[in-house]
C-alpha cells in the first residue's frame, strides 16, 4: 500500500505541473489593445512601461498580448468585425484574464464586441478624457485611468511663452476626430474675449506649411496631434510635428512628452510612460484579487514640462513658466555635472595647501630652532674665546709691554735730549720713528685681542683664509715662543676666498693651536716642537687648512672621539674647544678630522667650500 500511495502522489504532481498554472494556480494574461500603431513612439513608450510594470510583479509570470488596432487609419464596421474574428480565432485557445484598453477607440471597440468576444472579463481603460470615462461608469467590471487636458491649459502655457499673446493657433486633426480633444470645441468660446482662437485643423500638409511660417509675432501655436491631414496623407504625430517645427515662425506648444525635441517647446503634456505605468498597476491589482468595480477610475499621466534649447530659441524665461515645471535638455553646469571631480580636486587642493603650510610653518620652526643653535653655538664660541684669552692674558700682556716699555724709554730719550742746549735732530727724528713703529706693534696687538673678544653676533662676511691663518698664528707667536715651540706656516699660492663668519672660524684656528701647544708640554725636552700651518686648494669647490704639531699625538682609538663633547686628552682640559670648533665648521658647510702623523704627533684637517 506505501508504494502505491507513493505512486498515485507522483503521478498527481505530474498532472498538477502540467496543467495551464504551475502548482494547480491559474495562468494569468493581459491583452492590451492599442487605438494606434505601437511602433509611433508615443504608444511605444506606454506598451513599454506597461510590460516593465508587469515584469516587476513578484507573483506568478503573466502574459501579455498586444494588438495593434489602428483605429486612427481604418475604420468602418466591415474593419471592426475583421479585427472581431481575428481576435476570436487567435485568442481561441488562449484565456484572457484582464483586457486593456489604450486610447478612447480601443475602448469604444472593446465595449461593443466585449460580450462576444471577453465575456465576464475585467476591463481596464487609459489615455481617454474624464468625460468619456464617465460613460463607462455604471458598466460592470470596468475600471482605469484617465488624463486630463484642457484648452485653458494651453493658452495659460502659451501666456508664459509669449507675454504679448493676442491669438493662438489650433494646429492638428479636426477636434471632433479626436477624442481626446473634443472637449476643447465647448472650451472656445470660454476663452478670453482679448486672445483671438484661429482653427488650422484639418488643414493639408502644404497649405498649414504656409500659414504657421508666416503668423504674427504675438501668437503661438498649439499642436494637439495629427494622424491625417486635409488631403488624406498618414503621418505619426511627432512626424508631423517635426515637420511643422522647420517652417513655423512661432513657438508651439505641445500635449504629449514625446512631442519634445521634435520642435515643441512644451506644456502640459501626457507622459506615457507614468499612463502605461498606471494602467499596468490597474490590471496587476485585479489579477491579485480585486474587483475592477472596487478599484477607483484615477486621472494622472500629465505634468508641465519644457524643452530648455526651444525657450531658449524663442527667448523665454524659465520664471514665467508655471509653478512645478520641469525643464529638460538643459546643459548641465560644469558644477552639475563635475560635483564629485570638483569637490575632490578641492579636497586635493586644500590638501595640499594644509600640507603646504605645515611644510612652511616646519621650515620656519627649522630656521628659527638653525638661528637659535647658530646662536647658542656662537654664545659657546664667544666663551671658549674669552677662556682662551684668560689663557694668554699673560703672555699678551708681556707683549704689550714690551712695545710700551720700548715708547717709555724712547720718549724720555726723546725729552732729555730735548733739554739739550743743542739737541740732535736726527737722533730725535729716529727715536721718534721707534715710538710710532712701537705705537703700531701695540696697536696690532689689541686689534688682535679685540677681534677674539668680539660679541656673539653672526656676521657673515667674505675673506682669505691665508689671512685669518696668518693672524692668528701672529697672535699665538709669544705665546709659543715662551712654551720654547717653533710656529711656521705655508700658504697657497693664490687666495683661498670664502664665506662665513670670520671670527669663529679663526676661534677654531685658535683652538687647535692652543690644543697643540697643549700637548707638546708633554714632548719630552730633548727634541724639537714644532707647530706647521698649511693652507692648499684642493680643487675648484674647496680649500682646507691643516694644523700639524711632531709632539706625543694621540691613540689611534680615542681619534674618532676628539670632537665628542667633554672628551679630553689634556690633564686639565675640559672637553669643550674641538666639539665647539666641529660645530662651526660644519656650520659653514665643511667637515674637521684628525689624522695621526707617520713620524709622530697629529695633523688636524679643515675642508671648507670656496667662494664660486
Amino acid at each position: 500500500m506505501r508504494v502505491l500511495d507513493k505512486l498515485i502522489l507522483c503521478l498527481i504532481v505530474f498532472l498538477a505541473a502540467g496543467a495551464p498554472g504551475a502548482w494547480g494556480q491559474p495562468a494569468r494574461s493581459i491583452l492590451v489593445l492599442e487605438q494606434s500603431d505601437v511602433r509611433g513612439p508615443f504608444y511605444a513608450e506606454i506598451f513599454s512601461a506597461m510590460r516593465a510594470a508587469v515584469n516587476e510583479d513578484e507573483a506568478a509570470p503573466v502574459s501579455l498580448y498586444v494588438e495593434n488596432l489602428d483605429l486612427t487609419r481604418f475604420s468602418g464596421a466591415a474593419y471592426e468585425e475583421s479585427l472581431q474574428n481575428h481576435l476570436r480565432i487567435k485568442y481561441q485557445d488562449r484565456p484572457i484574464t484582464v483586457v486593456v484598453t489604450v486610447g478612447t477607440a480601443a475602448l469604444e471597440f472593446a465595449q461593443r464586441w466585449r460580450s462576444s468576444l471577453w465575456p465576464g472579463v475585467p476591463l481596464v481603460f487609459g489615455l481617454v478624457d474624464a468625460q468619456t470615462a464617465a460613460q463607462f461608469k455604471g458598466v460592470p467590471n470596468t475600471t482605469g485611468q484617465t488624463v486630463k487636458l484642457s484648452l485653458d491649459d494651453m493658452v495659460t502655457v502659451a501666456r508664459s511663452v509669449a507675454p504679448d499673446l493676442k491669438s493662438v493657433v489650433i494646429v492638428g486633426d479636426t477636434l471632433a476626430r479626436q477624442p481626446l480633444f473634443r472637449q476643447f470645441v465647448p472650451q472656445i468660446p470660454q476663452i478670453n474675449p482679448s486672445v483671438e482662437v484661429v482653427d488650422l485643423t484639418g488643414l493639408p500638409m502644404l497649405d498649414l506649411l504656409n500659414r504657421v511660417a508666416n503668423l504674427p509675432s504675438s501668437s503661438v501655436i498649439l499642436y494637439t496631434s495629427i494622424y491625417s491631414d486635409g488631403a488624406g496623407t498618414y503621418y505619426t504625430p511627432a512626424d508631423a510635428l517635426a515637420a511643422i517645427a522647420q517652417s513655423a515662425n512661432r513657438p508651439i506648444v505641445v500635449t504629449a512628452e514625446t512631442f519634445l525635441g521634435r520642435g515643441g517647446v512644451g506644456g502640459f503634456v501626457m507622459r506615457p510612460s507614468c499612463i502605461g505605468a498606471g494602467i499596468a498597476k490597474t490590471a496587476l491589482r485585479i489579477l491579485h484579487g480585486e474587483k475592477a468595480a472596487d478599484i477607483p477610475v484615477e486621472g494622472e499621466g500629465v505634468k508641465a514640462i519644457f524643452d530648455w534649447r526651444q525657450l531658449q530659441r524663442w527667448k523665454v524665461p524659465a520664471s514665467s513658466l508655471p509653478a512645478g515645471s520641469e525643464i529638460r535638455f538643459r546643459p548641465l553646469s560644469a558644477w552639475e555635472q563635475y560635483k564629485w571631480q570638483i569637490i575632490g580636486i578641492i579636497l586635493i587642493i586644500v590638501t595640499q595647501g594644509l600640507l603646504i603650510l605645515g611644510m612652511l610653518a616646519e621650515r620656519q620652526r627649522r630656521l628659527r630652532a638653525e638661528v637659535n643653535a647658530r646662536e647658542h653655538l656662537s654664545e659657546i664660541a664667544h666663551m671658549n674665546r674669552r677662556t682662551t684669552v684668560g689663557e694668554l692674558c699673560a703672555s699678551i700682556t708681556h707683549e704689550l709691554n714690551q712695545p710700551l716699555g720700548s715708547i717709555l724709554s724712547n720718549t724720555e730719550a726723546a725729552e732729555m735730549m730735548m733739554d739739550s742746549r743743542t739737541p740732535d735732530l736726527g737722533e730725535v727724528r729716529e727715536i721718534l720713528a721707534d715710538i710710532k713703529r712701537d705705537d703700531r706693534r701695540a696697536s696690532e696687538i689689541i686689534s688682535r685681542l679685540r677681534n677674539l673678544l668680539k660679541g656673539a653676533v653672526i656676521e657673515t662676511e667674505e675673506f682669505d683664509l691665508n689671512e685669518a691663518v696668518d693672524k692668528v698664528f701672529g697672535l699665538l707667536s709669544h705665546q709659543a715662543n715662551g712654551a720654547n715651540t717653533a710656529l711656521s706656516t705655508s700658504f697657497a699660492n693664490q687666495k683661498l676666498k670664502v664665506s662665513g663668519d670670520r671670527v669663529q672660524l679663526e676661534q677654531v684656528i685658535l683652538n687647535l693651536v692652543m690644543n697643540a701647544l697643549e700637548l707638546m708640554e708633554d714632548k719630552r725636552s730633548g727634541g724639537r716642537r714644532e707647530i706647521v700651518g698649511r693652507t692648499a686648494r684642493l680643487d675648484h669647490r674647496f680649500a682646507e687648512i691643516s694644523i700639524a704639531d711632531n709632539g706625543p699625538g694621540i691613540d689611534a682609538n680615542k681619534l674618532g672621539a676628539v670632537f665628542k663633547p667633554f672628551f679630553t686628552t689634556k690633564k686639565h682640559g675640559m672637553g669643550m674647544g674641538l666639539s665647539i670648533s666641529r660645530k662651526i665648521v660644519e656650520a659653514h658647510g665643511g667637515e674637521i678630522w684628525a689624522e695621526s702623523r707617520p713620524q709622530g704627533g697629529v695633523v688636524f684637517r679643515i675642508r671648507l667650500p670656496l667662494m664660486q
